[in-house]
Formats: structure tokens, sequence, C-alpha cells
């Protein structure tokens, strides 16, 4: 934060506090670099355009700035006044802007009551924290994190998920998916008895990234270095439409079956591709 208490991004400080030694070594060329890579100018002119809003108005008011449109399909069939409760299970071929753009959509539909499961290190983007249910992604849960996904699986709210955990990535024949989709949707589905609606997103990310994302895998390196690339990628959805198509509801009792949460995860996955075409 800065002294006049606006959110901004400052990646030389962050280094400075929180790798001091190693910072003293990395040259100011390469500093303002990382700054380049990452938008760092246009994200903090994303966030004084945005300052005062939060949560699903944070996320339009992001939209609004980027300047580009997302067109609901299906969503009209989920009527907020009925009180059913549901599972929002989604591909992510973004990493970024089509999470913000569901949680402007789903959160403007159901009047706010909305939760979106995501990993822990994204609750640093503090206008959305009251939306997101951190999941840490590389260790077990803490108790707290556990315990605020429960309550919200218990509660009024209807909850978002991404279950690939990374936005898509391209296959060898050039098409673009999600990876594996975790199984914890569906187990979630389950013990709290909601139905869980399969979400196609439409878009790509540049063959930038999915080139960076190929050689890193080719060199056996674990750490998934592109995704410094989503800001930018972000930042050039600026002008484009999207299209979020909503399927029909999949009832929680048909995972009940005796197959395998994974097993009915996958079959979700397949869902959500086959929306793809209508």
């Amino acid at each position: 934060m800065t002294a006049d208490n606006r959110l901004h991004i400052d990646l030389d400080r962050l280094l400075r506090a929180k790798a001091p030694r190693q910072r003293r070594f990395i040259p100011g060329w390469v500093v303002r670099w990382l700054e380049r890579v990452v938008c760092q100018r246009e994200l903090n002119e994303l966030l004084d355009a945005t300052r005062g809003t939060q949560n699903e108005e944070f996320a339009a008011a992001a939209m609004k700035y980027i300047g580009a449109t997302v067109r609901a399909q299906g969503l009209e069939k989920f009527n907020p006044a009925d009180g059913r409760r549901y599972i929002f299970a989604s591909n992510h071929p973004l990493g970024g802007l089509d999470g913000i753009a569901l949680i402007a959509l789903l959160g403007r539909h159901f009047g706010g009551r909305l939760r979106c499961v995501v990993n822990d290190m994204l609750m640093q983007v503090r206008p959305l924290a009251g939306v997101f249910l951190p999941a840490n992604k590389h260790g077990r849960q803490t108790e707290a994190a556990v315990a605020a996904i429960n309550d919200a699986m218990d509660g009024d709210c209807q909850i978002l998920y991404f279950p690939a955990g990374l936005c898509s990535r391209s296959r060898p024949d050039g098409s673009v998916a999600d990876l594996e989709w975790r199984k914890s949707f569906i187990t979630k589905s389950v013990e709290y008895h909601r139905d869980v609606v399969p979400v196609y997103f439409s878009g790509e990310n540049s063959r930038r990234f999915y080139r960076l994302a190929r050689w890193r895998k080719r060199l056996g390196i674990k750490l998934n270095i592109e995704m410094i690339l989503l800001p930018g990628e972000m930042m050039r959805c600026r002008g484009k439409e999207f299209t979020a198509t909503f399927g029909e509801p999949i009832p929680w009792t048909s995972f009940t079956d005796g197959r395998k949460p994974a097993e009915h995860a996958a079959r979700v996955r397949d869902c959500v591709y086959q929306l793809k075409t209508k």
C-alpha cells in the first residue's frame, strides 16, 4: 500500500521485502523487465480505476476497464429466488479474465451470493478477498481454510470452481484444453447435496504462453514460470468478446453410483467441452 492508502503493486519493493539478500544481486534492468512482463503499470492503472469497489462490483469494473465483454448463454435457467444451491464447474482457458468475468456474471445474477474456490496465493488480490475461498494447491489445507470452504458449502451462496487448478494448456494436436480435473468438487457436491452446473468459457491465451509452458515442461522445470505472463494475457483481452455457456445441472445423486470421484470429475469435464459446440 502507498502512503495515500491506494492498493498498488510494487515489484521492486516486494523483492526487497521478501528476498532482500537476493535482491542485491539482481540488476535494476532485470527488475524493470519483470515489471514490464507482469504489466505492473497497467495493473496499477486498473486498481486506480476500480478503487472503492470490491467483490462482484470490482470484477465488473475490471471488465469494463479492460474493455472485454462476456455473453452468457443459459444463465437465465437459474432462478436466484428458488433457493437452490449449485457448484458451477468451469474450464479455465485464460487463467485470469475468465475468473473475473464469471465472478461478475454470477455475482450479479445471484445478488452477490457467490464464493469462488481459488489458489490461496490469490488471496492477495484484496478487492476479491470477500469472494475467494483459499485452497492450498501444494500442501495440506489449514483448518481455517477447510472450515471456510465447508461453511460456504453449507450456506446459501453459489460456489464457483475451476477444477483444473491451472489454466488450460495446448495439446500435441494444437487444441487448447484443461489439464486433468481434480475430484474435490465432486466430493463436496455429494457431501453438501449441491448439483453441479458445467460451464464452458470460450477463449485462448497467446501462442507465446503455450510455447513457454511446453519448453518449461521439456526442460523439467516444475515451477510454472509461464504464469508470470498471465497479467499480460489479461491485458491482451481488450475489446474482445467471450461466451460463457451454462449447461444443465447434473444431480449430485448421480455421483453416488459407486464410481470413483475422479471418474465423475472427468465426466463433468467432458460435459463442459461438449458445450463448446453449442
